[in-house]
């Protein structure tokens, strides 16, 4: 019985990575190849980066600030002293925490909209009218989504950033009692051009994860209304944990380039 679990399992496994795989060919081909709608792009473009500003400034602003807290009594414990809270707060928010929380923050709204919106029209078979009157639904829906999280999400990881780093600062100088020029000085001095790229490549990554997996479970969609949130439950499960696993790799592709 679990044998054949796990043989049924790899299988759909398997099919399912293939056919994610053909899908991200046909968008970034299609971005290239044919015309997409210029107006639904811009719609999702705001969609994606203006609406999306508020989950992610509390989110990033309370990161930055519990990571300047946890930071600056560890190192006051150990010597007697909140040294290097402004090193540790940048580089931890410019290298991880503030693209793969942004990513997941977007995965979670975003990610969720869109397998759902499209989950919608394939069960209500728009999708497939879209086939008979000749327009393409990778090109018509797919493209706009997938290019605006493309150019969206390294804007929005860039202010999440900005935004956290304000937050460790607020902490530092108001519970640390930390002068703001050291706190300055430790992030200008100790944290290269390199340390930034690095957090900002991976955001590219994170978003063709996110529009690539949500497109799929919604053109995939089968069996209603209750088809339409398994779709939308599997886009934003899967995004979280291939946002997870994909940092480790491109952090050591990265690294091993030199980058950061």
């Amino acid at each position: 019985m679990i044998r054949k679990y796990i043989r049924t399992w790899w299988r759909d496994s398997v099919e399912a990575t293939g056919e994610v795989a053909l899908l991200l060919w046909d968008l970034v081909r299609s971005i290239f190849r044919d015309r997409f709608d210029v107006n639904l792009f811009m719609a999702q473009a705001a969609r994606i980066g203006v609406d999306s500003l508020p989950v992610v400034s509390v989110t990033s602003l309370f990161v930055g600030m519990v990571l300047a807290l946890q930071t600056g009594y560890s190192f006051k414990n150990v010597f007697n002293e909140p040294l290097f809270v402004g090193t540790v707060v940048g580089f931890s928010i410019l290298k991880e925490l503030g693209p793969v929380l942004t990513a997941i923050v977007v995965s979670g709204r975003i990610g969720a909209s869109i397998a759902a919106e499209l989950g919608t029209m394939k069960v209500t078979e728009q999708i497939d009218a879209l086939y008979t009157l000749g327009t393409n639904p990778i090109r018509y829906l797919g493209v706009p989504r997938f290019l605006a999280a493309f150019l969206m999400l390294p804007v929005l990881t860039i202010y999440a950033d900005c935004i956290g780093i304000m937050g460790g600062y607020l902490i530092s100088i108001t519970k640390l009692g930390i002068p703001s020029t050291v706190y300055w000085d430790d992030i200008l001095n100790n944290i290269q051009t390199d340390v930034m790229i690095h957090g900002l490549l991976k955001t590219f990554a994170f978003a063709a994860i996110v529009a690539t997996t949500a497109c799929y479970m919604g053109f995939t969609t089968q069996g209603g209304a209750e088809g339409v949130g398994r779709a939308t439950t599997r886009a934003v499960v899967v995004s979280m944990v291939l946002i997870l696993i994909s940092d480790y790799f491109v952090s050591a592709l990265l690294v091993a380039f030199g980058i950061g």
